[in-house]
């Protein structure tokens, strides 16, 4: 199976019984208007892309899953008004390619400002690696297309009123706060409520207040937020004005539930782990592929050889080749275990909203279709490890 295109929309999986995204707010008694911006963050972006981490680009999917797994910094690069043009739907094209002679990102796409460009590239370079390949490999290639959609995406805009502008500016600051998100590497933080109060004619915000968080843990990412929201510059405004700024939290590198995120936040949370896992899993499967293409190879050497001793080389290999061969086990569990957790989470939505049905619908399928490559994989695993030379 080679994967040498892939697109990924806003939500991996995007159907119209799926409702956008509701940005969950309970203002303050006092609130006389409505403020936006309280879009959620995914603190997968805190996790700098390790370098030196991305197998040697010898199969096509491997280019695509390094691709796919970039989604987490594409997307928040695409959250800021300035990375975006006029229209609503950006696209952004990645190309990665690797020879025996010279390595290539390219990144093409349309509604993307050159700051949006930027942002994308500095990214991608950084969590996908290139080199050179041997001499005489063949060339690979790999293109994955992400879409952003405002109103469906994750998305700041300004220009509503000086309230909603600050939740804005706090929004796209979090990306620059992963200190305050250092503990939670692998889970999802709490949802948290700051009461914030602009007082007229001030350029910083005036008392901040946190409510109850729930946890030691919770309490710490409140204390750490509060004193960064001191920070953030506020536009004056004419009249006082008190709000509930609401911190929705993901992440897509999570690898524990979030029960504690309301059902429709669980499936989106949900969903990011899906495209991460699919990621793995397309690495996984390009690294068993490249190790069968070696151990192929010396087999038929062994062959032409005609020699009953084996080749020095052959045992190893088909070691590298079975151990390929349990991690790709391994990603596809884990992938089937974030399918399974995506399901549960939609027909519990589906019992209180009809219009889940067919969302429900296709995770079933997704599914049924990962039990099934289990089992392949699993098979796979054993032959190799059955055909494998004695050391």
């Amino acid at each position: 199976m080679l994967l040498r295109r892939i697109a990924v929309a806003s939500a991996v999986l995007t159907v119209s019984a799926c409702s956008p995204l509701k940005k969950v707010t309970r203002p303050a008694p006092a609130e006389p208007v409505r403020i936006t911006n309280q879009i959620p963050f995914d603190i997968a972006v805190c996790q700098a892309p390790q370098a030196g981490q991305m197998p040697a680009p010898t199969d096509p999917n491997i280019l695509v899953g390094a691709l796919m797994a970039t989604r987490p910094y594409v997307m928040e690069c695409l959250v800021a008004p300035t990375s975006r043009g006029a229209e609503k739907t950006s696209r952004v094209l990645l190309k990665a390619s690797a020879s025996d002679q010279e390595v290539a990102h390219t990144l093409t796409g349309t509604n993307l400002t050159p700051e949006g460009e930027a942002c994308v590239r500095k990214a991608v370079e950084a969590a996908v690696p290139l080199t050179v390949l041997s001499k005489g490999a063949q060339p690979v290639s790999a293109e994955v297309e992400f879409l952003h959609e405002q109103g469906r995406s994750l998305s700041v805009t300004f220009g509503t009123h000086a309230a909603s502008d600050y939740s804005g500016a706090v929004r796209l600051g979090q990306p620059q706060w992963c200190d305050c998100y250092a503990p939670y590497a692998s889970q999802v933080p709490p949802t948290l409520e700051a009461t914030v109060q602009l007082v007229k004619d001030q350029a910083t915000p005036g008392e901040v207040s946190f409510g109850p968080a729930g946890s030691p843990e919770g309490e710490a990412l409140a204390a750490c937020l509060k004193q960064k929201l001191a920070a953030v510059p506020v536009t004056p405004t004419p009249e006082g004005l008190k709000f509930v700024r609401t911190f929705n939290h993901f992440n897509s590198k999570a690898t524990s539930p979030a029960p504690g995120l309301a059902p429709q936040f669980r499936f989106f949370q949900g969903e990011l782990v899906r495209n991460q896992r699919t990621a793995e899993t397309t690495l996984a499967l390009g690294v068993r592929a490249s190790a069968a293409s070696a151990y192929d190879a010396l087999v038929l050497q062994q062959q032409k050889t005609k020699s009953r001793k084996f080749l020095p080389g052959l045992a190893p290999a088909c070691a590298a080749l079975t151990a390929a061969d349990a991690k790709w086990v391994s990603a596809l569990e884990a992938q089937l275990q974030a399918d399974q957790q995506s399901l549960a989470t939609a027909q519990e939505l589906k019992v209180q909203d009809a219009a889940w049905t067919d969302a429900v619908a296709k995770i079933q399928e997704a599914v049924a279709l990962t039990q099934q490559d289990v089992a392949n994989a699993q098979k796979q695993l054993e032959a190799d490890q059955k055909s494998c030379p004695k050391p």
